[in-house]
């Protein structure tokens, strides 16, 4: 009876960890773009953009500012004392009661209406940071969005590669109970046994160095995703169903050039550095700003004796600064800002010239990539040729059993690298897309 009991206590504990382990890793199938998805609403790096480029937005409104008008005010209680009046050479002097209780209140308004173009180059400039942000964000999505493909790729030549090494597993254990046999009948030798031994090694450890990658790949796509520990992703086979074709490599140039948001940060750079050129030779001109203002005093402590009275005025006028330093000293800064704007434009031309080059090696290999597809399908004929024919001698007992693993093993590693030069086309194609800024 105890027994029985023992026995039903670890058939739950066996039922209960089987559940949890059930529970904690979640399979899911994504397709890319399932993955481009997810990966623009919870990673972590796109987030960081989004709010630089709420930040961008909100400096852009603290530059506008600059154009309202600036209003102060002021308000203010005192205690006076009374004063001591003396003559010149302080003899004579005598005390001059006041009145104790003084208040102030001031209003004061100004508004700028000329600033040389300073105001409204800042504004710009905030803009132009505006539109840096989001080429910011845009390139990092690209570059969030190869990571995923590159790896997500990858772990489907990984699960390839899993394949062909278990079904060699499987093989040389068959191969291993074939010499076994033909050992026990005094057909084979030792040697045989240990070479075959040694080789199934080989396969277990590759196959545990490749199920090691795949886990730390598929760590790194869930945590990109935002998905929880434990989660397993699951290849969408079916994206080798519709491979993309070859464009003519002039379309993909001229999308680089309207669309790669690398080349559009470069452009904005040099706007950026003309608007730096403008604020800074504003520097030379005067501002001119309308003021007004009311003033009420009490009490009137220029009089003697003082008029316990509150005295109130107020004025409108036009204000005039500038400042007279900056004719010898924003010369410098100008030829400064000047030289900054040529990098700039050099720096774009040299871009430009990059970008192009990275559109053309990505262009040659994706038809690279092609041609050796076509070039593994051939293989793959060849060795399920190979195969048939070595089955029927196997068949008739014309062949060993070493020349039929030999074939199949051929002729899966054959449909192995057919697959990977699928995949290897799929991922010059992306490649392809990044370096034009269409990904």
């Amino acid at each position: 009876m105890k027994k029985n009991i023992w026995l039903l206590l670890v058939i739950l504990l066996h039922s209960n960890v089987s559940l949890l382990t059930a529970q904690t890793k979640q399979c899911l199938r994504l397709s890319i773009e399932d993955m481009f998805g997810m990966a623009e609403a919870n990673s972590r790096s796109i987030l960081t953009y989004d709010l630089a480029e709420k930040e961008a937005e909100q400096a852009v409104k603290v530059a506008k500012n600059a154009l309202l008008p600036s209003v102060d005010v002021s308000l203010s209680a005192s205690y006076l004392g009374d004063g001591w009046i003396a003559n010149r050479n302080f003899s004579d002097g005598a005390n001059a009661s006041m009145p104790h209780f003084g208040n102030n209140f001031a209003l004061e308004a100004s508004q700028v209406i000329y600033a040389g173009g300073a105001i409204s180059n800042a504004i710009e400039m905030s803009k132009l940071q505006l539109q840096l942000a989001k080429l910011d964000k845009e390139k990092n999505r690209q570059e969030i969005r190869f990571l995923l493909v590159g790896n997500y790729l990858e772990l489907y030549k990984l699960r390839n590669q899993v394949e062909v090494y278990q079904k060699n597993i499987e093989q040389t254990k068959r191969l291993l109970a074939d010499i076994n046999a033909k050992q026990n009948e005094g057909l084979a030798i030792r040697n045989d046994i240990t070479r075959y031994e040694l080789q199934l090694k080989s396969y277990e450890l590759a196959l545990t160095q490749i199920e090691n990658s795949q886990i730390i790949i598929n760590n790194q796509l869930i945590t990109v995703l935002g998905l929880p520990q434990g989660s397993v992703i699951d290849i969408d086979t079916t994206i080798l169903n519709n491979m993309p074709g070859m464009e003519d490599e002039a379309l993909w140039q001229q999308a680089a050039g309207e669309l790669s948001p690398v080349l559009k940060q470069a452009k904005l750079g040099i706007e950026h550095s003309q608007i730096n050129e403008k604020i800074i030779n504003a520097e030379r001109l005067p501002s001119v700003a309308l003021v007004a203002g009311d003033h009420l005093d009490g009490p009137i402590t220029i009089e003697v004796p003082p008029i316990n009275k509150n005295f109130n005025y107020w004025y409108v006028g036009v204000g005039v600064k500038f400042n007279i330093a900056s004719t010898f000293k924003t010369g410098k800064k100008a030829k400064l800002a000047k030289l900054s704007t040529l990098k700039a434009i050099e720096g774009e031309k040299l871009l430009q010239e990059n970008i192009q080059n990275d559109v053309k090696a990505a262009h040659v290999r994706l038809a690279e990539s092609y041609t050796i597809f076509d070039t593994q399908k051939k293989s793959l004929e060849l060795a399920i040729q190979n195969y048939e024919v070595i089955n029927n001698r196997y068949l008739n007992e014309l062949a060993l059993i070493t020349e039929m693993l030999d074939a199949s093993n051929s002729k899966l590693s054959a449909e192995l690298q057919v697959a990977n030069a699928q995949i290897n086309i799929l991922f010059n194609y992306y490649r392809l897309k990044k370096a034009t800024g269409k990904l």
